[in-house]
């Protein structure tokens, strides 16, 4: 791993975590097989559930105060609920999943982890 990039960064941007030049993902979620540019095997990693246990957590946090923020001060009808705060979540929740993955999968090349700590990733 490069000692000039920064994780965090490489993962928000969805970059190589070692170059922080090539693309992480071939697919809207699915990692490459391999850096396009430095050669990194990325087929070791595996980020599990946890970009989505954080996403749910924080765009729950966020839309149900901003719900309960909107009834409180406004009193609108469930519909105009529904109409607002459904597709506000889904929209952030998509937008988010991809860079929250990418922080994920670096920090994970970074601290050189693997599943259940069993083995070293490269």
């Amino acid at each position: 791993m490069s000692a000039g990039v920064n994780p965090v960064l490489a993962g928000l941007a969805c970059r190589c975590p070692s170059c922080g030049k090539g693309p992480l993902f071939s697919g809207f979620l699915k990692v490459s097989d391999q850096c396009k540019v430095c050669g990194l095997d990325l087929k070791v990693a595996d980020s599990g559930d946890g970009p989505a246990v954080f996403i749910i957590l924080f765009v729950g946090c966020l839309m149900g105060f901003g719900a309960l923020i909107t009834e409180i001060e406004v009193h609108p009808p469930v519909w105009v609920h529904m109409i607002i705060w459904l597709p506000l979540t889904a929209i952030l929740c998509l937008a988010l999943l991809r860079p929250f993955k990418g922080v994920m999968l670096a920090m994970q090349f970074h601290h050189r982890a693997s599943e259940a700590g069993g083995g070293d990733v490269q």
